[in-house]
């Protein structure tokens, strides 16, 4: 008997055990983790149709590991969700995520130790599992009753926002913000000091620096947009964006608004909320608020913020970055140090001030800011340097504003930029007296040297400049002399054409290439604002805007030299009976796509933003291929991004005009959408749009009526076309041009969007009759309801 309990014994310990310690292995490919399942080193879950996975990861070239989700066929792991943010575990084989009886999901490290959980309970135990759904969402759920969520992620989001479920709002039950917030940096998934919140009574979007202080906000919801983000209505790349509020939870969510191409908002590590657009393999920024400079703190004490290069944040002179690794990971918030201590109560004189020229600063939330009552620089800084806390400046306008410790939100301008100030840095003499010394060792030893190379640069200069050898692929502006223009033009005996912005001649450099002069009238710039806003217009390449390569200024004289087009203007090949070359409708779709492409480069892609304000046939060139390029561009008002709102004087041609420049209201990019819009109608037409049809209709109403009916629009082409066209491309070009002239400027599309509408990779519902065409269509029906949604839901998509 003895022996028969002591193997029962036995028995009973090694089963005791193996219940105790074995774990049921996950199966490949699963998305699901039953109790009694762990998931450890590089075992993962998949959703459904295999979008995300979840696992273990470790981000960059760190050693740390989290368990998070991702989408699982990307090359570059996109992490969308995760755990223990700020708990990682160095060794993922020894650690383990595991769902409870109770319906608790519990990650254990190494040690067996719990370092995070869902702190989720299910009402019975052994009743629940966990699941990833192709919408990235993970959840605990009731085995009985699906319906029954005992926990999911999206209801604890890291710094992304997924469509199809992927809330931001307010838990009313545990009173708690589904909020996002960034990385820390590349690195470090911990929360960064940013956050996206919605407040709990409120519909805005709120951006947050360190859970205090609002840098940027959407508005209210209208129903349909944000008042500050009023565009968000006419991203065709999500849909159903609504505002949902019940018992438990007030939130947003939205849905995907074509089913092939993913999109996701994201809190980034730069404080800005970015949507993200998968094409092409890879994801590009679509959106963004606020712009980079405009968030607070990004560059943190000390740092300058310049939106012009790559990386935008840069320390102060005389100091350097705080933690130098989280700057190489794009993590600036910690800031600058000074590089020496001040001198302050050791001795007079011992520190003074660097000018730093062309800076941006608001005194609200950059520091500890006072404002001195005195009447000169010269007080303003001794009144500094009697305080040992302060570390600079501003005089300006007889008024002066000290900072006590750290500075921030300094944003560095371009040198022509009029909203620039000086602010004095404070540092220490003997250190500006240690750089002069070494700036002085180096000039004595190579003055003699670069002395002699600037002699010979100028000398061969000089030379070239004599014999007019310019072969036009210098990367800087070339400045000519008024004789030799007019000496290349033939004494500008050649016009090539006539606008508002003065005259063309063709003329030819001495190394036989053709050029096109532009020679200015009625500029009232003086020299130094005319040779800026040259300067900026000869940075601007793009393969469809016309190539500056350089200009002249001589008294009164402003001349501009552009790159010959052989082929010309558009005008000349749409409307003159002379021309021996009639364009395809191969060869016109081109030019309608190159045409926006140029604009989108103009309004969206440059340091600043560019209206063109004349677009018409004849700021349309083409060259030996017959592709677009747009001419003209920049010799209207140039704005800055921030002060695209303010030109009100009118310009540009009758018959292409936008309303607003008539009612005087301000004009933004969306008045060349409207001349773009009707410059379409011109290139389908064959003909110029204040000409009538020869039964008498207006083309553009004719074609915004037949729309309107659903009849087709084929027959309505150029007649020398003899019908030979793509029929959805018409279609396309129709809609777009009808939609680009409608009174609201809200209901315009940008020039992106038209280029994606044009090529075929959205599709775009049955504009409104515009108001001012009604007239023409003889319909009397009221002004139309606000189109609410480029793509309505009734309408395919082709991705």
């Amino acid at each position: 008997m003895y022996l028969v309990s002591k193997k029962t014994s036995l028995y009973l310990l090694v089963l005791l055990l193996f219940v105790l310690f074995f774990e049921t292995p996950l199966y490949e490919g699963t998305n699901v983790i039953t109790i009694g399942q762990t998931l450890t080193g590089n075992e993962t879950i998949l959703s459904e149709n295999g979008t995300f996975e979840l696992g273990f990861f470790t981000p960059g070239k760190s050693q740390n590991y989290y368990i998070g989700i991702w989408y699982k066929s990307f090359a570059n792991k996109t992490v969308v969700w995760v755990a223990n943010r700020n708990h990682p575990v160095s060794n993922p084989y020894n650690s383990e995520l595991k769902l409870l009886p109770n319906g608790n999901l519990v990650l254990l490290d190494e040690s067996k130790i719990q370092i995070w959980s869902s702190n989720s309970t299910a009402e019975k135990d052994n009743s629940t599992s966990a699941i990833l759904f192709d919408n990235g969402n993970f959840v605990t759920r009731d085995n009985q009753d699906f319906s029954n969520i005992i926990w999911q992620s999206f209801d604890y989001p890291t710094d992304t926002w997924l469509p199809g479920g992927g809330k931001v709002g307010y838990n009313k039950i545990k009173k708690e913000k589904i909020s996002l917030s960034p990385w820390k940096n590349a690195e470090d998934p911990a929360p960064s000091v940013f956050s996206l919140e919605v407040e709990p009574n409120g519909t805005s979007h709120n951006l947050i620096y360190n859970r205090t202080i609002q840098y940027w906000s959407t508005g209210e919801w209208t129903g349909t947009n944000f008042v500050y983000v009023p565009e968000i209505d006419r991203n065709s790349y999500i849909k159903n964006l609504k505002y949902i509020s019940n018992v438990n939870e007030s939130k947003f969510t939205y849905d995907i608004g074509f089913p092939k191409i993913l999109t996701r908002f994201m809190i980034d590590v730069t404080g800005q909320l970015r949507q993200f657009i998968f094409r092409e393999g890879q994801w590009v920024a679509f959106w963004a608020r606020p712009g980079q400079c405009d968030v607070l703190k990004f560059c943190g004490a000390f740092g300058t913020c310049n939106e012009l290069k790559e990386p935008h944040c840069n320390c102060l002179q005389e100091y350097e970055p705080k933690v130098t690794m989280n700057w190489a990971l794009g993590d600036y918030t910690d800031g600058c140090i000074r590089r020496s201590s001040f001198k302050c109560g050791v001795g007079q004189g011992e520190d003074t001030f660097l000018s730093i020229k062309n800076m941006r600063f608001s005194f609200k939330d950059t520091g500890d800011v006072h404002s001195l009552d005195v009447d000169s620089d010269k007080e303003c800084k001794s009144a500094c340097l009697r305080n040992c806390s302060c570390t600079g400046y501003v005089f300006d306008g007889g008024k002066c504003v000290v900072w006590n410790g750290e500075v921030y939100n300094f944003q560095e301008l371009a040198s022509d930029d009029s909203r620039g100030g000086v602010f004095r840095i404070r540092i220490t003499k003997s250190r500006k007296s240690r750089k002069n010394i070494v700036w002085i060792v180096v000039g004595a030893i190579g003055g003699s040297f670069s002395l002699l190379g600037m002699v010979a640069i100028l000398v061969l200069w000089l030379r070239k400049r004599k014999v007019g050898e310019y072969d036009g692929k210098a990367g800087d502006l070339m400045l000519f002399k008024y004789k030799d223009i007019r000496k290349s033009t033939n004494d500008f005996s050649e016009k090539l054409g006539e606008g508002g912005f003065g005259s063309v001649f063709k003329g030819t450099l001495p190394n036989s290439v053709d050029i096109a002069v532009k020679r200015l009238k009625n500029l009232k710039q003086g020299e130094k604002q005319f040779r800026a806003e040259v300067s900026t217009i000869g940075q601007i390449q793009h393969i469809n805007l016309v190539r500056l390569q350089g200009f002249c200024i001589e008294g009164e004289k402003r001349l501009l030299i552009f790159d010959f087009m052989k082929n010309g203007s558009l005008e000349n090949h749409l409307f003159c009976q002379n021309s021996n070359v009639c364009l395809d409708w191969k060869a016109r779709y081109n030019i309608m796509i190159g045409t926006a492409r140029g604009l989108d480069y103009l309004h969206e892609k440059c340091r600043d933003c560019i209206i063109h304000c004349d677009i018409k046939p004849d700021n349309i060139l083409l060259d030996d291929g017959f592709n677009p390029k747009v001419a003209d561009f920049g010799l209207a008002k140039l704005l800055g991004r921030e002060f695209s709102r303010v030109l009100t004087t009118i310009r540009g041609t009758r018959g292409y005009l936008a309303p607003e420049w008539i009612s005087g209201d301000a004009i933004t990019v969306k008045a060349d959408v409207f001349s773009y819009g009707n410059l379409l109608f011109e290139i389908l037409s064959g003909r110029r749009n204040r000409d009538l049809l020869d039964d008498g209709d207006y083309f553009p109403a004719l074609v915004a009526e037949k729309l309107s009916k659903g009849e087709e629009v084929l027959h309505l082409l150029d007649q020398k076309l003899e019908g030979d066209a793509d029929l959805n491309e018409v279609a396309r070009a129709c809609k777009v041009a009808c939609w680009c002239i409608q009174d609201d400027e809200k209901n315009r599309p940008t020039m992106g969007l038209v280029i994606q509408i044009l090529e075929g990779t959205l599709e775009v519902g049955i504009p409104p009759i515009p108001w001012f065409l009604q007239g023409f269509t003889g319909d009397d029906k009221s002004r139309p309801i606000i189109y609410q949604h480029y793509t309505s839901d009734t309408t395919s998509s082709n991705s």
